[in-house]
C-alpha cells in the first residue's frame, strides 16, 4: 500500500502541473489587462506600460511561463496584483474555511446517506423506498444554492436559530456559522450517494452471510448496519471521494451565498480582477487537494475490502 501511495503521489505531480499549466495559458490568453484593471479605465498608456513592465507582463508568453515555472520550483507562488501580498499568505488565510466547509458537508452527507439508504433497501419497493427514491430525484433536480436560500429563510430569518452568513467568532461561533453552508453543500452530493448505497445494500441483502447472520438471531437493524452496509460501502466510498473532489472546486457558489471568505470566493474575485498569480496558486492548491482526496479514497476502499489489490 505504501508503494502504491508513493507511485500515485509521484504521478500526481504531473497531474497538478498539467492543471496549473492549463490555468496559466487560459488566464493569459483571455482578453483583459491586469494593469488596466488595477489602475482604472482613466489610466494613461504610460502608467499601464510601467506597471506591466514591473509585473513582467511585457515579456512574451513563453518567457512569462518559464519565469512562473522557475518560481514554482522554488516554492514561490507569486505576489498578488490586487492585495500586494504573497499568494501563499492569501491561501493560508482562506484554506481553513474551505476545508472546514468541505469536511462538514461530507459528514452531513454521510449522516443523511446511510440511514436513508438502509431504510430504502430494507423496505424495497414499499412506501419508504419510493419516498427515499423520490426524495433523491428531487435533490438531484434542484440546485444546491436554492436549498441554501430555503435554509436561510427557515432557520435564520424565521426561527433565528442560526446565522444568515459570515464566519462567526470563536470555535463554537465558527461551527455554528458553517452549519447552513455545510448542509447546503451536502445537498449537492447526498442524493447520488443515497442511490448508490441503496443499490449496493440491496445486492448484499441476498448474500448467504446475511442469511447466516439472521439465522443466528441478530436483529434486522444490526444486520443492516454491521453486515450489509459495511460490505456495500466500497462503491459508495469511491463515489464519496469523487464528490468531495467536486465540492472542493464548487464551494465558490456556497461561499458566495453565505458570505464566506474561503478559496472559492478568493478564486472568483481573482478571476474577475485578473489577478494571475492568485488564480494560478489557488488552482494549484485545489488540484493537489483533489488528487490527495482521490488517493485517500482508494486507500480507504482497500482498507474496507481486503479483496481489493492496489496496483
Amino acid at each position: 500500500m505504501l508503494r502504491y501511495a508513493g507511485r500515485r503521489l509521484a504521478s500526481a505531480v504531473f497531474v497538478v502541473f498539467g492543471v496549473t499549466l492549463a490555468t496559466f495559458l487560459l488566464m493569459h490568453l483571455e482578453p483583459g489587462n491586469p494593469a488596466r484593471t488595477v489602475l482604472g479605465l482613466r489610466a494613461s498608456p504610460r502608467a499601464i506600460a510601467a506597471l506591466e513592465r514591473q509585473w513582467g507582463l511585457d515579456s512574451s508568453l513563453p518567457v512569462q511561463l518559464g519565469r512562473f515555472l522557475w518560481q514554482l520550483v522554488q516554492g514561490n507562488l507569486g505576489q498578488s496584483y490586487i492585495y500586494h501580498v504573497s499568494a501563499a499568505s492569501l491561501i493560508g488565510s482562506r484554506v481553513g474555511q474551505t476545508a472546514a466547509l468541505v469536511g462538514l458537508a461530507s459528514v452531513f452527507a454521510v449522516l443523511v446517506t446511510v440511514p436513508l439508504a438502509a431504510l430504502a433497501a430494507w423496505r424495497q419497493n414499499e412506501v419508504a423506498d419510493h419516498f427515499v427514491r423520490g426524495l433523491s430525484v428531487v435533490g438531484l433536480a434542484l440546485p444546491a444554492f436554492w436549498f441554501g436560500i430555503v435554509l436561510i429563510e427557515i432557520f435564520a430569518v424565521h426561527l433565528h436559530v442560526l446565522p444568515v452568513g459570515g464566519e462567526g467568532t470563536g470555535i463554537l461561533g465558527h461551527l455554528e456559522a458553517l452549519v447552513l453552508p455545510g448542509l447546503t453543500a451536502s445537498f449537492a452530493i447526498a442524493p447520488i450517494l443515497v442511490r448508490s448505497l441503496r443499490v449496493g445494500m440491496i445486492e448484499v441483502l441476498d448474500a448467504e452471510f446475511v442469511a447466516v447472520a439472521r439465522a443466528k438471531g441478530l436483529g434486522e437493524v444490526r444486520v443492516l448496519f454491521e453486515h450489509v452496509a459495511r460490505n456495500a460501502l466500497v462503491p459508495t466510498v469511491t463515489l464519496l471521494g469523487l464528490n468531495i473532489a467536486y465540492l472542493i472546486g464548487s464551494t465558490v457558489i456556497v461561499e458566495q451565498v453565505f458570505n464566506l471568505n474561503g478559496l472559492g470566493s478568493l478564486l472568483l474575485s481573482s478571476i474577475l480582477n485578473r489577478d494571475f498569480p492568485v488564480v494560478q496558486a489557488v488552482t494549484l492548491v485545489m488540484g493537489a487537494a483533489v488528487v490527495l482526496v482521490n488517493l485517500a479514497t482508494d486507500l480507504v476502499a482497500a482498507r474496507l475490502d481486503p479483496r481489493i489489490r492496489l496496483r
